[in-house]
């Protein structure tokens, strides 16, 4: 049977069409639901493929000032932990979690959230928030890190996002 598998560089791409453009929508407030479309955006991006990310509810605190170095594993009601509720539960479990991993990231050379920001958008990627989450948290433009290209409606997204794989982490 491993005879029949073929690396992905190795596999036929007869009749597929290249992508050319992504919009990531970013919709969780956890290290784990961050660091999926940081990292897909980068790697879009390294592709020279065009890349913007949207982030929405709680995913804003990717992009929020006062959020951004904040940001912590969920370890309660996070099935992915294989903790039970009430070990995530314990004061410190998310704090150790998220040092854990962060300690992980370093050493794969994966940088910081504040950091994977700013390598996007310098490499020609858009960041962008959510109008009517904005709206609702009571936040303006200046609660938003310098790297924020605007702050889109939803019909926006989709216009910016036309001829673009929509891919929600």
């Amino acid at each position: 049977m491993v005879e029949l598998l073929q690396a992905p560089e190795q596999e036929e791409k007869v009749g597929r069409e290249p992508i050319e453009k992504v919009s990531i929508v970013v919709s969780h407030g956890s290290l784990e639901g961050i660091y999926p479309g940081l990292i897909m955006a980068n790697g879009a991006r390294m592709e020279g493929i065009e890349a913007d990310l949207f982030f929405t509810f709680f995913g804003l605190d990717a992009i929020r000032k006062d959020r951004q170095a904040k940001i912590k594993v969920a370890t309660v009601g996070n099935p992915g932990m294989h903790l039970p509720t009430l070990v995530g539960a314990i004061p410190g479990m998310s704090w150790l979690a998220t040092k854990m991993m962060s300690r992980q990231m370093e050493k794969l050379d994966i940088p910081p959230v504040g950091e994977f920001i700013e390598l996007i958008h310098d490499s020609g990627g858009g960041i962008y928030a959510c109008q009517a989450t904005v709206e609702m948290f009571g936040l303006t433009e200046d609660d938003f890190v310098p790297e924020l290209d605007g702050i889109l409606t939803v019909g926006e997204f989709y216009e910016r996002s036309a001829g673009a794989q929509i891919i929600f982490t």
